[in-house]
């Protein structure tokens, strides 16, 4: 086929360039032909809380990818739908996370569907945002629309989906793995690259800082003493997406100082592999989540995970086997990394997973993709 993926790459760096990214390789190994549309401009300012939303690491080999798309100017739209239109692809692919882009992928959509050929899918990371504005579901409602199908990451997004919609195709595959950060590094040599010591035990808290992600209820968690004792470390690595003084504030009047490593500079994609490759267990205190990255590039890693029973975080760590579930309540946080430690779980969920991260090979999403074509 001749494929076209709307939506965020390279320069743009995180999560969604690194999935579209990824994407793309997976359809190019089964034969397709592909394009990626990216941004010329991908957010205003007072949409992006961070420092920058440009990658520093060389771009990705082997991928067409244009820049031509303006998030927020609609004369843009329609040039480039009517030139997605006229190059007639088999199937323009939309990842959606944020209803600030339905004005701009809808009207994209509704000009490529009046060829009459193109099959318009959508891959949804979220369809209610987890920080809501004003005119949401107004957006959600246009983006929706002319788009043929959907992929949903979790339940939950499917769920949300059928608030919108009843009758279009859609189907439940979970985030397939993050598997281009780079091989596992030994962990002598991960904590020696990020001069952290061989003596201690390390939970990792992985990616952008927000309100949402619950690192509060696990710095919470770090002021229960049998954690000090045992010699465990919390190692946030991850950008401050908003004011860092609560936190910081929080750190202090718990008296974790010296048990806290903030690296919150953005981690590049190669560096990603030391910090994982550094942790005993990989730590998502999420308030509300519909599914995550970063438990995708944890199981790469074949690292053991907390997470919270929210959204869809739940579905694919199987409680007791590969990690635990709690609730998102800084007691039983500290409950379940504790009990962790103290019976030497690591090895055993370590050698689950390797079974378990099976079920999210690449191959298995884009049949999911095939599914809703069809």
């Amino acid at each position: 086929m001749k494929i076209i993926i709307l939506g965020t790459a390279y320069p743009y760096r995180g999560g969604l360039s690194a999935f579209n990214e990824r994407l793309a390789y997976e359809f190019q190994s089964q034969g397709h032909e592909v394009e990626i549309y990216t941004f010329t401009h991908q957010y205003p300012d007072f949409l992006f809380p961070g420092k920058t939303q440009y990658s520093t690491e060389p771009a990705p080999e082997g991928l067409h990818i244009v820049r031509k798309v303006h998030s927020y100017n609609p004369f843009n739209w329609f040039k480039v739908g009517c030139e997605i239109k006229r190059k007639k692809p088999d199937l323009m692919i939309t990842k959606f996370w944020l209803p600030f882009m339905s004005p701009c992928f809808g009207t994209i959509a509704r000009i490529v569907r009046k060829n009459k050929h193109t099959k318009l899918i959508s891959i949804l990371d979220n369809v209610i945002p987890h920080e809501h504005r004003i005119g949401d579901k107004a957006f959600v409602r246009y983006f929706i629309r002319p788009t043929d199908g959907f992929v949903a990451m979790s339940k939950s997004v499917l769920a949300d989906l059928r608030l919108f919609t009843q009758d279009k195709p859609a189907v439940f595959c979970p985030h397939p793995l993050y598997d281009h950060y780079g091989k596992r590094l030994t962990r002598e040599e991960a904590l020696s690259l990020l001069n952290l010591s061989q003596d201690l035990r390390y939970v990792l808290f992985f990616g952008f800082i927000r309100t949402y992600k619950g690192l509060d209820l696990l710095l919470d968690a770090f002021a229960d003493h049998r954690l000090e004792e045992a010699g465990v470390k919390l190692l946030v690595a991850g950008e401050f997406y908003g004011d860092p003084t609560p936190y910081l504030n929080k750190i202090k009047e718990l008296g974790i100082e010296d048990r806290v490593v903030l690296c919150t500079d953005f981690i590049p994609d190669s560096e990603v592999n030391r910090y994982f490759s550094a942790a005993d267990i990989v730590a998502q205190p999420y308030k509300t989540a519909t599914q995550s990255g970063v438990t995708q590039i944890a199981f790469h890693f074949e690292k053991p995970m907390l997470v919270t029973n929210v959204g869809g975080l739940a579905e694919i760590v199987p409680d007791g086997k590969i990690g635990y579930v709690v609730e998102p309540d800084s007691q039983q946080i500290a409950d379940a990394l504790c009990q962790f430690f103290a019976e030497n779980k690591q090895e055993e969920f370590e050698n689950n997973i390797v079974e378990e991260k099976k079920k999210y090979a690449w191959p298995r999403f884009l049949e999911a993709i095939e599914k809703v074509r069809q």
